[in-house]
C-alpha cells in the first residue's frame, strides 16, 4: 500500500505525465496534420530569427490563372496514383511524429535514425523539423487557402487528419519544408549520398501531391522555405555542434557495419513514379 507522502511526492511528476498524453491522439501516438506535432523539443531558432515568409514568397496563385491551371493539373495526376504503392508510400510519408519521423530519409542515408544510436542526428533532425515547420507559419495563417480535397472530394491518404487539415492552410506545404530542409542538411552530413538524399527530399515533397492535400504551388514555395530555414540554421552555434556530432555518428555506423533495415530497393522503384507535369 503507498504511503500518503509518497503519493504526494508522485502528483506532480503524474500530473506532467497525464498533461503530456493529454496532447497525443487516443491511441498514444502524437498527431502528424502538417508539422504541428505534439513534442517536447524545440527549435533551434528564436522567434526573431525564422524566416520571414510574407516578404520572401508570393501570395498563392489566384482562380483562372495559369498558375492555378498547373496546379489543378498536376492535382488530376495525382489523385490518378491513388489505390497504387505509390500512394501507400505518400501514406507513410506523411508521418511526421517522432520516432517514426526520423527515418523517412533512411534509405537516403542507408541508415536507421535511433534515439539511442545517433542522439545527435536524432535531435538535429527533430528540432530542425520545428524551423521548417516554423517558416511556413504565417503564410499558412495569412492566406488560408483551401487544400485540393476539400476542393475535389476525393479522398486523402490520411482520413484521420481531414478535419484539422481544413482548418490549416494549403500554402506553403509544411513538409515540403521540413523534407527539403532535411535533404539539405543531410546532403552536407553524408556528401557521398547528396544525390540519393536531394532525390528523396524531391520526392517527399511530392507525395504530398499523391495525398491530396497540397497544390503542385504549395511543395514549391515549401521547398523554398524549408532552404530558407537551413540558412538561418547555419548562423546557430547549436546547430552547427549537432551537425558535426550528427556526422561523427553517421561515419562511425557506417564502419560499424549498420544500415538501414527496410527494403531500400523497393521504396526507390515506387518513388519513381510521379505525377508527369510536376515540376
Amino acid at each position: 500500500m503507498v504511503s500518503l507522502p509518497c503519493l504526494l511526492r508522485t502528483l506532480p511528476a503524474l500530473a506532467l505525465v497525464l498533461a503530456v498524453a493529454g496532447c497525443a491522439t487516443p491511441g498514444g501516438r502524437p498527431t502528424g496534420v502538417e508539422a504541428t506535432v505534439t513534442t517536447r523539443a524545440v527549435g533551434y531558432l528564436a522567434a526573431d530569427a525564422v524566416p520571414a515568409i510574407l516578404q520572401l514568397v508570393p501570395a498563392p496563385p489566384a482562380a483562372g490563372s495559369a498558375a492555378f491551371a498547373l496546379d489543378e493539373q498536376v492535382s488530376r495526376e495525382a489523385r490518378a496514383l491513388q489505390g497504387t504503392p505509390r500512394f501507400l508510400q505518400a501514406t507513410a510519408d506523411a508521418e511526421l511524429a517522432f520516432p517514426a519521423g526520423a527515418n523517412q530519409f533512411a534509405c537516403a542515408i542507408d541508415l536507421d535514425v535511433e534515439a539511442q544510436h545517433t542522439p545527435a542526428l536524432y535531435r538535429l533532425l527533430e528540432r530542425s523539423r520545428i524551423d521548417a515547420s516554423a517558416a511556413t507559419r504565417a503564410a499558412k495563417h495569412q492566406y488560408q487557402r483551401p487544400r485540393p480535397f476539400t476542393v475535389n472530394g476525393a479522398p486523402t491518404c490520411t482520413p484521420a487528419d481531414e478535419t484539422a487539415l481544413r482548418g490549416n492552410g494549403s500554402y506553403p506545404s509544411g513538409h515540403t519544408a521540413i523534407g527539403w530542409a532535411w535533404a539539405l542538411i543531410l546532403s552536407e552530413i553524408v556528401p557521398e549520398r547528396a544525390d540519393a538524399i536531394q532525390a528523396r527530399g524531391r520526392n517527399y515533397g511530392e507525395s504530398r501531391l499523391v495525398c491530396n492535400v497540397h497544390w503542385q504551388s504549395d511543395v514549391l514555395e515549401g521547398r523554398f522555405m524549408g532552404a530558407a530555414a537551413v540558412a538561418r540554421l547555419h548562423g546557430n552555434a547549436a546547430f552547427e555542434q549537432d551537425l558535426q556530432a550528427a556526422r561523427r555518428e553517421i561515419v562511425q555506423a557506417h564502419r560499424a557495419g549498420r544500415h538501414a533495415r527496410r527494403d531500400c530497393a523497393a521504396e526507390e522503384a515506387v518513388l519513381k513514379v510521379r505525377p508527369a507535369s510536376a515540376l
